[in-house]
């Protein structure tokens, strides 16, 4: 990397704590990464209009009390996880939310367009990231 410092941009991220432990364990790595930033997790609301952005580029649409469960469980998440992924766990949850709610729908003889795109409470009550 020395040699061709002037060539080369190598980003390394991860959690803070375990990034801090990483360049601890060869005393010349901190020398070699000066730049360090740290972005702040995103709060409930970003989170939730993350959630509202995914759905919406899918076509789904998330109801009042779709949104208020969504709140509850990402409280959850992120007061019981040190390794919270934040923007990630709002992704995996929306996915298998979208799953599950496929799977509900499959069981119904006839299906209108506005089931189609909505996520209803329940398809978030068996998401667990």
């Amino acid at each position: 990397m020395e040699d061709h410092k002037e060539e080369l941009i190598l980003i390394l991220a991860g959690y803070q704590k375990e990034m801090e432990f990483f360049l601890q364990t060869n005393p010349g790595l901190r020398s070699r990464f000066p730049i360090h930033i740290d972005f702040p997790d995103y709060n409930q609301q970003e989170l939730l209009h993350i959630a509202e952005q995914l759905c919406a580029k899918r076509q789904y649409t998330l109801p009042a009390d779709t949104k208020t469960l969504l709140l509850k469980l990402l409280l959850q998440h992120s007061s019981n996880n040190d390794n919270f992924g934040n923007a990630r766990t709002v992704r995996n949850m929306i996915e298998r939310a979208i799953r599950h709610q496929a799977v509900r729908l499959m069981s119904k003889t006839s299906i209108t367009r506005q089931e189609l795109i909505l996520i209803e409470p329940v398809d978030l009550k068996e998401v667990k990231e």
